[in-house]
């Protein structure tokens, strides 16, 4: 779990914070899946809404509290914690129920969520290809000048790189924008988890069984923001459509899923350096 040291946090005011506060955004899908968790465990909290569009994230005040810039975090009682999965296990053990990891399996539930982040950085290329779609870079040198100065550097005291990782990201789109080849190799390892998901869900109702776990809540953020970027869940794969239906008419779920503009509202080839005329994911991914 990331728990952040004394000497990473530059806003001193949040030490003092009592109770839960998460620091999101809507429309991100770290934090949906946050709010969603929250929600299921029915754990009271205070918003604190940071703009990621106005790039509010890049802003010192923030990056006094999460020196990597990302949502969402978590202070409690003055404590903060970053990462989204680390954020859920750390509540995990302090409110346990409902259990939304299965006892005895607190191992394997945590290396299947760094398996779903290893591919945050996939949703993020197809959710700008063709989702956002926006008209030139996605993030100002401007903005990355004042990320890359911001914060302390540290994460438990150590010098942390992923901030770098970030900058060199948003650099690299700037540069060549969200391309066919990005996009379609970010496509193709999703349809390879929903082929596999596909199956599981064909024998039972949840992805570990008969209950839901934290893996269904990651899992439904990702299928849903691909079903904005027009992946093809109903002709693909019937059962993992049909689950993520049925979630998405929970309101635990259906209240945490921003409005977002989907395909079909997207210009064609909108986004910087896409010279292709193919302009779905479908086509693209040639699905």
């Amino acid at each position: 779990m990331v728990q952040l040291v004394d000497a990473d946090i530059k806003t001193r005011e949040v030490l003092e914070w009592k109770g839960l506060h998460v620091l999101h955004f809507m429309g991100s899908s770290c934090s949906q899946k946050l709010r969603v968790y929250l929600n299921l465990k029915g754990i009271p909290w205070e918003s604190h809404h940071i703009d990621l569009p106005a790039n509010e994230n890049f802003h010192s005040w923030f990056l006094g509290i999460n020196p990597r810039g990302l949502v969402p975090v978590l202070v409690h009682d003055g404590a903060v914690h970053i990462e989204s999965n680390d954020i859920i296990t750390y509540l995990e053990g302090v409110f346990p129920n409902p259990r939304l990891v299965p006892p005895g399996h607190e191992d394997g539930v945590a290396k299947l969520l760094k398996h779903e982040d290893d591919l945050h950085l996939d949703l993020r290329t197809l959710s700008f290809r063709f989702v956002f779609a926006p008209p030139g870079p996605p993030k100002s040198a401007e903005a990355l000048r004042s990320y890359a100065a911001g914060g302390s550097g540290t994460v438990r005291g150590i010098v942390d790189h992923e901030k770098e990782a970030q900058i060199e990201y948003w650099k690299r789109a700037a540069a060549e924008g969200f391309t066919d080849e990005a996009a379609r190799a970010s496509a193709r390892k999703f349809r390879a988890e929903f082929d596999a998901m596909d199956k599981v869900l064909a024998r039972q109702p949840y992805l570990m069984g008969d209950a839901l776990t934290v893996l269904d809540i990651a899992w439904l953020i990702y299928a849903h923001r691909l079903s904005l970027a027009g992946y093809p869940f109903k002709r693909l794969h019937p059962h993992v459509f049909a689950w993520k239906e049925a979630l998405l008419s929970r309101p635990e779920f259906a209240k945490e899923i921003a409005p977002t503009r989907g395909p079909q509202e997207s210009r064609p080839g909108a986004g910087q350096g896409q010279a292709s005329a193919r302009s779905t994911l479908e086509a693209v991914a040639e699905f």
